[in-house]
């Protein structure tokens, strides 16, 4: 007799992928605002694109994920922390364009769809959308048997927002005597954590439970703090024309290869070294992995996880603004002249 075959046989179980979709469905939907016109579930999301506020619409769009810090999700099984951290890093990439978010899509590939851990990771996106008034209109979640091991997932986001022409962030305006003001990370973010696995668990043999005097907490809470949405520190800001000459999200590269990314070829910035509280974390994985100091800056952010550039002359009023909306921050150097790099004094 011949063997019959199904698709859940082979490893694909659509029934738990209609049960994942329903649960997203509600969670999506806590997302939603007017300008939403589509159900999740289309074969596209549809978003209304008249912009009654703005005079010459710009769409900004960014997509990323959230590296191998999904390692210490699966090891801690805390699942709705990193849908968190990828709708902020989404948000901050369009953001230093000047950009608010609209919507935002995601990506979830696994080997099986086990659907509590689909609407956890969903939950974080959705709180991550809600707290940026931006909607979560879409997604694909893809079970691919034996191409992941069991447990393990991959996400990944897309974002679209709007920034008005005359209000765009580019740095071309960018000057020698320029000031820079570092925003503080919570931690990691979402980048280094390669490096960081490799430091704590194979040369140290720790384990995400092992708990740390330095750090006050134990590893694996400590590298699941999330990345940081600075949308509601400069939202205010950049309404203002003019006001901010350029914005660098620090993320792979650190300062040293992010900052350049928004520079004019006849400028530097020059950092102030010991101008900020560099996190414990840092310090921890320097000293336990003897990280050489340059590919300390390469790597992490060292808790800074935005840099704005002003000019002198709007200072104290981006220095209200960020007191205003209790956003701590550090001036941590000036732009100088020079071909487009970052140097440390």
């Amino acid at each position: 007799m011949t063997e019959s075959y199904t698709y859940k046989r082979a490893g694909v179980d659509i029934d738990a992928a209609n049960t994942a979709t329903a649960r997203i469905k509600k969670l999506a939907r806590t997302t939603f605002n007017e300008n939403v016109i589509s159900e999740i579930g289309s074969f596209g999301g549809m978003f209304n694109g008249i912009f009654n506020d703005v005079r010459e619409p710009v769409l900004v769009s960014s997509c990323d994920g959230v590296g191998t810090k999904l390692k210490i999700a699966f090891a801690m099984n805390i699942h709705n922390s990193v849908g968190y951290d990828l709708v902020g890093h989404c948000i901050n990439d369009i953001l230093v364009q000047g950009a608010r978010p609209l919507f935002f899509l995601d990506y979830i590939a696994t080997g099986k769809i086990n659907p509590d851990i689909i609407e956890q990771i969903v939950d974080g996106l959705a709180r991550g959308c809600r707290e940026s008034e931006c909607a979560l209109i879409g997604g694909e979640t893809a079970e691919m048997p034996e191409f992941y091991r069991d447990g393990e997932y991959d996400i990944a986001g897309f974002i679209v927002g709007v920034v008005d022409r005359r209000k765009l962030i580019n740095g071309t305006r960018i000057t020698a005597g320029d000031l820079v003001i570092g925003l503080p990370s919570l931690g990691l973010h979402t980048n280094g954590y390669s490096l960081a696995r490799k430091i704590l668990f194979d040369v140290k043999g720790y384990r995400v439970d092992t708990r740390l005097a330095e750090l006050g907490c134990t590893v694996g809470e400590e590298l699941l703090k999330p990345h940081k949405s600075y949308l509601p520190a400069l939202l205010r800001l950049i309404e203002h024309e003019s006001v901010i000459k350029g914005l660098a999200h620090i993320t792979g590269g650190g300062l040293v290869e992010n900052i350049p990314r928004i520079l004019p070829c006849n400028v530097d910035v020059a950092i102030k070294e010991n101008s900020w509280p560099v996190l414990p974390i840092f310090d921890l994985l320097q000293k336990f992995g003897n990280v050489p100091h340059d590919e300390m800056l390469r790597a992490f952010n060292l808790g800074i996880g935005m840099v704005v550039i002003t000019s002198p002359a709007f200072l104290q009023f981006v220095e209200d603004q960020l007191t205003f909306a209790r956003e701590p921050f550090y001036i941590i150097g000036e732009v100088v002249d020079g071909n487009c790099r970052v140097k440390f004094v």
